[in-house]
């Protein structure tokens, strides 16, 4: 039996672990090495807010993703995979990889800010991968993850642009890392990304298909990292830039006749 390639990868919030990850399985597609089906990626630790595991799923469809609460689904497939990445959130314990690989051995990368010169993650890694220049303070005891699903929500554009300003401005306490997926009224699934420090970017619609039919059913939530955050308002906020029933209908309807109007040009 040939054992998988597995690579583990840690490091803070916001240093780079998925998009170092997307590049490295994107390098072995495209050079015919593996087929994306022989691949399959986990993100551990994600409760019921999976926004690495589904802006994977968009990037890669080929690739078999895997989150929280998919673990047998998981340990089904690494018998036929050729290639394993395990992506694990700042918040775990380093310690947590030894239960999911089991006896399997792995190779340990951190992708680590490069200001940070000692850490758990360069005692734990094999090799060191630099990633953004993002300012961390793990230590401080104000700090806090907050997360919330929001499933079958959609949101009006303009207002979550206000929101996501807001947010990422300090409106709720201070935001050292925050990222989103969230269905929009005109049936795009947007990707949102912050991390202090860094430059700020527009938001990313995600390769799926448009939802103009109803509330969608696939994943959409937000996962938030700060200082003194106000979690309260951040939810009663983001709440509040959901449609309704009503609205909704008629936001869809609209899209759909301008789309036919389109057609017929």
């Amino acid at each position: 039996m040939n054992l998988p390639i597995i690579t583990v990868v840690a490091g803070p919030g916001g240093a780079g672990k998925t998009t170092w990850i997307c590049q490295k399985i994107q390098d072995l597609m495209s050079g015919g090495e593996n087929q994306g089906e022989s691949i399959l990626y986990f993100s551990p630790g994600t409760g019921t807010v999976p926004i690495d595991k589904t802006r994977m799923g968009a990037d890669l469809p080929l690739v078999k993703v895997f989150a929280e609460g998919e673990e047998a689904d998981f340990v089904d497939y690494v018998a036929t995979a050729k290639v394993i990445y395990i992506e694990l959130g700042f918040h775990l314990e380093l310690s947590a990889i030894n239960q999911i690989v089991g006896d399997f051995p792995y190779q340990a990368i951190a992708v680590l800010p490069p200001n940070l010169q000692e850490s758990e993650w360069h005692s734990w890694a094999r090799e060191i991968v630099t990633g953004g220049d993002i300012i961390i303070n793990p230590t401080n005891p104000t700090l806090s993850l907050w997360r919330a699903a929001a499933t079958g929500q959609v949101v009006e554009e303009d207002s979550l642009q206000e929101f996501w300003y807001e947010l990422t401005e300090g409106a709720y306490g201070k935001v050292s890392r925050a990222k989103a997926i969230f269905d929009i009224a005109d049936g795009r699934s947007v990707y949102l990304d912050f991390v202090a420090g860094i430059e700020k970017e527009d938001f990313i619609e995600l390769d799926l298909p448009h939802c103009l039919q109803g509330r969608p059913e696939r994943f959409s939530g937000i996962e938030v990292y700060g200082e003194n955050l106000d979690e309260a308002t951040i939810g009663q906020t983001l709440r509040d830039c959901c449609l309704s029933d009503s609205a909704l209908a008629a936001s869809q309807q609209q899209v759909k006749e301008m789309l036919l109007a389109e057609a017929d040009v």
